[in-house]
């Protein structure tokens, strides 16, 4: 969750006894989609090594299709733009919530890269090391390990996903990309034609709701926030732009490169959310 300063607090949505029904039985059904997704994720995987090794193909079409059956259940429209980039190489997006994981995962298998701290928060730490996320932590000092990381998975086939503003935001707004991990990918051991594409995540309430609804920040804690989204009779939408990628060598280093990263990110969102930190 986001701890960015600057911004006012996060609003809170008092629900009706209705909506925490309605959350209760939506979390229900998302919760045994998520357990019986895992469970045959687990079976498949013990079946994929002797074939794939470390690679996991038949597992990540089942979590695939656990993200696409999220938006129906939560009631939330999910729109595509441009073409999910199909070979190995770094996604980059804005970080609104949680729900980025779904509207990420939707249209493109993807490995998330995620804060190390991430992966002891309670429940959605081992859901992060099941769904094999690559736990890092944003400091130069660790260039070296970021990379064998990075080579080990791109060999592997994963399409790799980071959050480069490091933290969620209201989705009114794109925060300054951070540079850190961005120099991995010039490393001469990675592929010479390493490919990054920009994604820019558009979010819009529902009906009578905020356009900032979706955005997790201040100080809202995780149960709350999914109560609220799933509590909705009808939910808002998500529209996801995929932006022609860009190669890591027609750039001089990670900061031309990230500059242009975010700057592609921002330039999709509405002119009236073209706002930076």
């Amino acid at each position: 969750m986001s701890t960015w300063m600057g911004v006012r607090p996060a609003p809170v949505i008092a629900l009706t006894p209705v909506q925490k029904a309605r959350f209760v039985l939506r979390a229900a059904l998302l919760g045994t989609l998520i357990a019986l997704g895992l469970a045959v994720m687990l079976i498949l995987r013990a079946a994929e090594r002797p074939f794939h090794g470390a690679r996991r193909p038949w597992s990540a079409r089942v979590q695939q299709r656990i993200c696409r059956l999220f938006f129906p259940l939560a009631r939330i429209s999910h729109q595509v733009e441009g073409r999910p980039m199909e070979e190995p190489g770094i996604v980059v997006a804005n970080h609104v919530s949680w729900v980025d994981i779904f509207s990420l995962n939707r249209a493109q298998r993807i490995t998330f890269v995620a804060k190390a701290e991430v992966a002891a928060w309670p429940g959605i730490g081992p859901l992060a090391r099941i769904a094999d996320t690559l736990f890092v932590r944003r400091d130069r000092r660790e260039a070296r390990s970021q990379t064998a990381a990075f080579r080990d998975r791109l060999a592997r086939g994963q399409r790799l996903l980071f959050f480069p503003e490091g933290t969620s935001t209201d989705g009114m707004r794109v925060l300054p990309f951070k540079s850190t991990l961005f120099a991995a990918l010039f490393d001469p051991a990675l592929d010479a034609d390493l490919h990054v594409q920009p994604v820019t995540l558009i979010y819009t309430g529902p009906d009578g709701q905020d356009v900032d609804f979706y955005g997790w920040w201040g100080d809202t804690g995780f149960g709350e926030h999914l109560m609220t989204v799933l509590g909705q009779r009808r939910g808002g939408g998500v529209r996801v732009v995929y932006h022609p990628p860009f190669r890591v060598r027609d750039f001089a280093d990670r900061k031309a490169l990230t500059r242009a990263c975010e700057n592609t990110v921002r330039g999709a969102m509405p002119e009236v959310r073209r706002i930076g930190g």
